[in-house]
């Protein structure tokens, strides 16, 4: 299968609640490499580089995110691959 890379934007109650840190263990667990980065607006920016198959289960894990969030909105936007890490999956 071909790496492919993604990027989104999720909104709702996602800073605080440990959205950046359950988002690096689903996806370093599916093998995908990127970011999550709490936005100053209020939002999370998420990027993943990895298999097709896995970024989709990441998609859709982003759709529920972890206990205690509450995601309002999932914007699938282009990752910004200047930025995006080749080996890991990283928060900030």
């Amino acid at each position: 299968m071909a790496v492919e890379e993604r990027g989104w934007c999720i909104t709702g109650r996602v800073q605080g609640v440990f959205f950046r840190a359950s988002t690096q263990r689903k996806a370093r667990g599916l093998g995908l490499t990127g970011y999550a980065l709490n936005q100053p607006d209020g939002s999370v920016a998420v990027a993943a580089r990895g298999e097709n198959d896995a970024l989709d289960k990441l998609a859709a894990w982003l759709e529920k995110g972890p206990p205690g969030a509450r995601v309002e909105q999932v914007t699938e936007l282009p990752p910004d691959k200047r930025s995006l890490p080749a080996t890991s999956f990283e928060t900030g």
